[in-house]
């Protein structure tokens, strides 16, 4: 199979997930395709993020995808803002975690920051795609709009230096913030950029003082261990090029940095200091993701702990040999070359891994059966689905990044954040 097919078949496949997980009546999206999962409020930004991609691989009617981002930010717009327990959000934020059918508060979750952000982004980038002057398409628009104008980001600040994580009707914010390099940049530039309700500039700067900057197999940059970290952004955000005042002073900038990120995750497989199964330069990929866990007797001659759900990390771990396999196929705007041989190898190797067209959240090699299959995680993520689908679009045709280049709350954030240089001049 030639590249460009195999990456065709692999993003189709994982916008397939969306297919199934979708509720037409109110438009959330399950987390994962598990027997009853919730739905996650950041999974439903990547669905949403999905439909531009779709319609214009013909994969689905762009009548259908708009009925069915409207159902979505219909159902929002007037969900239960009053931030009850058994509301659906507060403020203009959301529950993390809501019930598919209800739409209401679930597993005591909390009210979150970064996923709210990652739903609104989504939001906005549907609106930047259908632009016809048509009833449903301008109702899309208005809603987009006033789902993100109603979001109160210095509400989320609660006089401290840096955006909350979360909030809950128990207890009121949680006593942590977006600290260190995270996947909280599209926050903080979201946050940035709203007209109604925007966060001091100095803010910005109070996140970025809490960087980490590393050298590290020969390799400086901002670190952060779970490549996710270095991915989630950047599927909204075109980096390259701009810079704002932590990488001006740095010479570099966010794109160059998750290249760099990615060369440090290869260089710690191929040294693979605890000895796991599998690990080389083209089988990586440590990331958050599901994970086999501790107290399971087929598990037991494993040496070592187990850590489940957890966001794994290199150099510093955590680490149990656990991988993913559809991360490499994320890396595909950053190093082509790389990503793509390691999808290869990890097809040919562990082809367990691919189910229904979908990569499983994670596979383990050093915990394999007796006739040498892998672990494989149960089910598939919206959240791997729906990054796959719009990192392999910026690879191939840059859809995403030039909807968003075209949004001008995003532009204004990125400013008001102190970005410069590049397409934003």
């Amino acid at each position: 199979m030639t590249d460009e097919r195999l990456i065709d078949r692999l993003q189709r496949g994982a916008f397939g997930y969306f297919c199934g997980a979708f509720n037409p009546v109110n438009g959330l999206v399950a987390d994962t395709s598990r027997a009853g999962s919730p739905c996650s409020i950041a999974v439903v930004g990547f669905c949403l993020a999905s439909y531009p991609v779709a319609v214009e691989r013909g994969w689905i009617g762009r009548r259908d995808a708009v009925q069915r981002a409207l159902a979505t930010l219909r159902f929002f717009h007037e969900s239960d803002q009053s931030g009850a327990a058994g509301a659906t959000g507060h403020k203009g934020f959301y529950y993390h975690f809501l019930d598919i059918d209800s739409g209401t508060r679930t597993w005591r979750s909390e009210l979150s920051t970064i996923d709210t952000a990652l739903f609104i982004a989504g939001a906005l980038l549907v609106a930047r795609y259908f632009t016809h002057d048509t009833q449903d398409e301008r109702e899309l628009r208005f809603l987009a709009d006033a789902l993100y104008l109603r979001v109160d980001w210095q509400w989320a600040c609660a006089d401290e230096p840096t955006i909350r994580q979360g909030w809950k009707p128990e207890c009121g914010f949680l006593h942590y913030g977006w600290d260190g390099y995270d996947e909280g940049i599209l926050l903080y530039v979201l946050a940035a950029g709203s007209p109604t309700h925007p966060i001091d500039s100095d803010k910005y700067a109070a996140w970025t003082a809490t960087y980490q900057w590393e050298n590290l197999y020969g390799e400086e940059f901002l670190y952060a261990g779970p490549l996710f970290v270095h991915l989630f952004s950047h599927a909204w955000i075109d980096f390259r090029g701009i810079r704002d005042r932590f990488m001006r002073e740095k010479r570099s900038d966010y794109f160059e940095n998750t290249r760099r990120a990615i060369a440090v995750q290869r260089e710690y497989a191929w040294r693979n200091p605890q000895g796991f199964d599998g690990y080389d330069r083209d089988c990586w990929g440590l990331t958050a993701c599901d994970g086999p866990e501790e107290g399971r007797p087929e598990l037991a001659n494993h040496l070592g702990r187990l850590y489940g759900y957890a966001a794994r990390g290199v150099p510093y771990g955590p680490d149990d040999g656990t991988l993913s396999a559809w991360l490499a196929l994320c890396c595909l705007p950053f190093d082509p070359g790389v990503a793509l041989s390691a999808t290869h190898a990890l097809l040919h190797r562990y082809p367990q891994t691919l189910r229904t067209e979908r990569f499983a959240s994670a596979f383990n090699p050093s915990l394999a059966d007796d006739d040498g299959a892998p672990w494989v995680s149960a089910g598939a993520f919206g959240l791997d689905q729906g990054l796959v689908v719009m990192m392999v679009e910026n690879h191939r045709t840059g859809l995403i990044w030039n909807l968003m280049r075209d949004c001008e709350y995003l532009r204004n954030g990125l400013k008001n954040a102190g970005f410069g240089g590049g397409w934003l001049e």
